[in-house]
């Protein structure tokens, strides 16, 4: 199952602007890359998430959606915890493939909580 429609990265624009203008944070497997953006008006938009898996991982599309299925299954119960107004790009690394859904949920909420967009922690909290 995936994610909600509007928890979902959909273009490539998008994409574009979160590896342009977003900060990146780095895990043994992972790489965030997050875009905030605040809202003049005071309109909230929910938390957008994007996978990204290359070939380079594996060759096999096997095993690269398998890959994005275990995230998005990591990323799926976070959502209500996540700052509303960011987008945020999920990109694996080669290293990835051995790796399973805890070490995914582990590395991600250690991320998620380095780039400061769970609400309730920050980073300061945990050091």
């Amino acid at each position: 199952m995936g994610l909600p429609k509007a928890n979902r990265l959909k273009h490539p624009k998008e994409f574009q602007s979160v590896y342009q203008q977003g900060r990146r944070y780095q895990s043994p497997h992972l790489v965030l890359r997050v875009l905030s953006k605040t809202d003049p008006l005071g309109e909230t938009e929910p938390p957008q998430f994007g996978i990204s898996v290359s070939q380079k991982v594996s060759k096999k599309a096997v095993v690269r959606n398998r890959l994005k299925r275990q995230i998005r299954a990591v990323i799926r119960p976070l959502i209500p915890a996540i700052s509303t107004g960011c987008k945020v790009v999920v990109a694996v690394k080669r290293n990835a493939v051995e790796c399973n859904y805890e070490h995914f949920l582990r590395e991600l909420e250690e991320l998620f909580i380095k780039a400061e967009i769970i609400y309730g922690h920050t980073r300061k909290h945990l050091l």
